[in-house]
């Protein structure tokens, strides 16, 4: 097992790493629209919320040394179904082809309030 850790993603804020390896298969944890830098939920909606957090996802499997491209299962927790179009769309923008396994669900809350947190596993190789 190999903790992942990278600073072109949010900092863990709690006993949890990054992700993990395990094998051939990474296990990012689930990823909230934290601003790197500032450590702040980025402004806006759903569309704004769900960018940052692909991209905070793309930074973990890169310190990881794998791919979006890679990924095999994804787990989207949404504040509101209502949220799911939006989500969708700029999801659809980081997962282009072969599309992963993916469950969505709607939970009560999501840390600091967000809208939005994607989990996912991918390959390594």
């Amino acid at each position: 097992m190999k903790i992942v850790k990278t600073d072109k993603a949010p900092a863990a804020v709690g006993p949890y790493s990054q992700a993990v390896i395990a094998g051939d298969l990474v296990f990012c944890a689930g990823q909230i629209p934290l601003d790197p830098v500032t450590g702040q939920v980025v402004a806006g909606g759903i569309e704004e919320q769900t960018q940052r957090v692909c991209e905070n996802i793309k930074a973990v499997l890169a310190g990881a040394g794998t791919s979006l491209n890679k990924v095999v299962k994804a787990s989207v927790f949404l504040k509101d179904m209502n949220d799911f179009a939006g989500m969708n769309k700029i999801y659809a923008s980081y997962f282009t082809s072969d599309f992963p396994a993916r469950s969505t669900l709607q939970v009560a809350r999501i840390p600091k309030d967000c809208l939005v947190e994607i989990e996912v596993v991918a390959l390594l190789k």
